[in-house]
């Protein structure tokens, strides 16, 4: 059985680092004990076309495992999760659930965040970025509200621990530059809670490890 690969970056400027999707795919297999090397991409060039006919848009992260190849951080985490009922339950009502808030976390939450960091990191200069920000603002706290009451007091969103929370986790740290979070004391006690597992902690130590000191110059 061959070892799993993860494709990451060999570095990012300091705002992103410990943000790459490619943290969630090591965070689950450190989870559950899968060892895996990794693939490592400069940034800062072109991806070649033997990489696009594994990730077609040049992205990370990417997943390769006895010749099976996918792209997508949900769908590489849903495959991780059919192997281990750590990471997916095997009851059904539990398992859509832990479904539903994964796409949840990718497609109502993260798109907004990425907006605010947008505007935030690489427009702050600009003179309609304030603006353009305080636009969604209220539908960024709408989002982080209804999650909030879905959360509740609940340790996890869909039961015990899982790619849900996987998922979830690392889109509210794409908040960490602002104080949004602070308006829900139970979104960032859970974020905090993410954070403090320990195969969180060895997912972010290894992607930070791959990071180079300074960008290598494209030729």
């Amino acid at each position: 059985m061959s070892e799993a690969v993860i494709s990451a970056f060999n570095w990012v400027p300091d705002f992103a680092k410990g943000l790459v999707r490619d943290l969630r795919i090591r965070w689950a297999c450190e989870e559950i004990g899968k060892s895996y090397t990794t693939h490592l991409l400069n940034a800062r060039e072109p991806r070649d076309e033997e990489y696009r006919k594994w990730q077609p848009f040049g992205q990370v992260p990417a997943f390769e495992e006895n010749g099976l190849r996918l792209f997508e951080s949900g769908a590489i985490l849903l495959y991780l999760g059919d192997e281990d009922e750590r990471l997916l339950p095997g009851d059904a009502e539990a398992r859509w659930a832990a479904t539903s808030w994964l796409i949840a976390g990718l497609n109502s939450i993260e798109p907004l965040a990425q907006r605010a960091v947008t505007y935030d990191v690489f427009h702050a200069d600009k003179d309609w970025s304030k603006d353009a920000r305080a636009s969604i603002d209220e539908l960024i706290r709408s989002r982080l509200a209804g999650l909030s009451e879905a959360l509740d007091d609940k340790e996890w969103l869909a039961g015990s621990f899982s790619v849900a929370d996987i998922v979830m986790v690392t889109v509210l740290r794409i908040l960490r530059h602002c104080d949004l979070l602070d308006e829900y004391p139970n979104l960032a006690a859970y974020k905090a809670r993410g954070e403090a597992r320990p195969a969180f902690q060895r997912a972010l130590a290894a992607q930070l490890a791959d990071f180079e000191d300074q960008p290598t110059t494209p030729a």
